[in-house]
């Protein structure tokens, strides 16, 4: 049965070769960047853990009452915890997925725990893991998610199995996105602003409202560019307002910004490469036509910086009036 997980061929193979060999880890860490497929392939592998099929290889079926369960989010022997609004994992939700982990199985093989964004979880509150990674129950396995591996303890990193996640090819992307029904020239831009995140690209195609959002942090920027400071200021505010205490939307619009610096840099070096923002060619062009490639590379890393930020207890509104007063076009 294969797997529907797109463009991480080789994690499901490590995978499907464990299970077919009774050599499934307690723990495993996937890593990788933002809609990426790290939810994907770890619930696809809580399917496969306890499906119901007869034959190892013809798993998961996603046909049985497990399968249908935990696709569905009502498995009562899944745990997923994941962040709200940007915010990380709190201690209390950890120690809770812990616990819940320890009971027997309700009705499967195995128990199982998924836990998203464990790198923004604080040093304490990943050490009440340390338990369960140490003395873990034979029906546990614990599938934590993680952007990256760097702010994760590395008392955590040498207790699980690592699955570091690549982007998938962009012609893989379109093609998938083709094969769903998306026009050729709309699939080409979307794997291309996917940066090889099947997710992202498998979601703005179903829902304009991501388009929709990537237009209008586009404007904010240009607008940006061709202000001085005071509609620089007013632009920081607005949008800080706008995202409140929600980190998550003010991340998306930095990561389109990034995305942006790093085609206008390309353009700068006159690189033959395709931008990523193809739709927004012209403009690109005429924005680095006018700057100097240190002025890019600047603004690029200064967006990398704020993006890092948003990591720590950062005030949204003095990150951004940084980030916008760094940009090139003041005098």
């Amino acid at each position: 049965m294969r797997w529907p997980v797109i463009g991480h061929d080789w994690a499901v193979a490590f995978l499907r070769r464990s299970l077919a060999h009774g050599r499934n880890r307690h723990a495993y860490l996937i890593s990788g960047s933002p809609a990426l497929g790290k939810m994907t392939l770890a619930l696809t592998f809580a399917q496969a853990l306890n499906c119901e099929a007869e034959s190892p290889a013809g798993r998961p079926c996603l046909a049985c009452r497990a399968c249908k369960a935990i696709g569905r989010g009502h498995d009562p022997d899944l745990i997923v915890a994941a962040a709200e609004d940007g915010a990380p994992l709190k201690i209390d939700a950890i120690r809770e997925a812990a616990r819940l982990l320890a009971l027997k199985p309700y009705s499967a093989r195995y128990r199982i725990a998924v836990l998203d964004d464990v790198h923004m979880v604080a040093p304490l509150a990943q050490d009440a893991l340390l338990k369960t990674l140490e003395e873990p129950p034979g029906h546990a396995v614990l599938l934590l998610l993680a952007a990256g591996v760097e702010r994760v303890l590395p008392t955590i990193r040498s207790r699980a199995q690592h699955l570091p996640l690549r982007p998938a090819p962009l012609e893989l992307i379109k093609r998938q996105l083709i094969g769903r029904g998306c026009e050729e020239e709309r699939a080409d831009l979307l794997a291309r602003l996917s940066g090889g995140r099947v997710g992202w690209a498998l979601s703005a195609s179903a829902d304009d409202a991501l388009l929709v959002f990537r237009d209008e942090m586009l404007d904010i920027l240009s607008r940006v560019l061709d202000g001085a400071r005071l509609r620089r200021m007013q632009e920081s505010d607005k949008l800080s307002r706008r995202a409140g205490k929600d980190k998550a939307l003010l991340r998306r619009a930095l990561e389109i910004w990034q995305s942006y610096w790093r085609d206008v840099l390309l353009q700068c070096y006159e690189s033959p490469v395709k931008p990523c923002n193809s739709d927004r060619q012209a403009q690109i062009r005429a924005l680095a036509a006018r700057l100097e490639p240190a002025a890019a590379l600047v603004a690029l890393a200064a967006t990398d910086r704020t993006l890092g930020a948003l990591s720590t207890n950062a005030n949204l509104r003095l990150a951004l009036d940084a980030l916008f007063l760094d940009y090139p076009g003041l005098e």
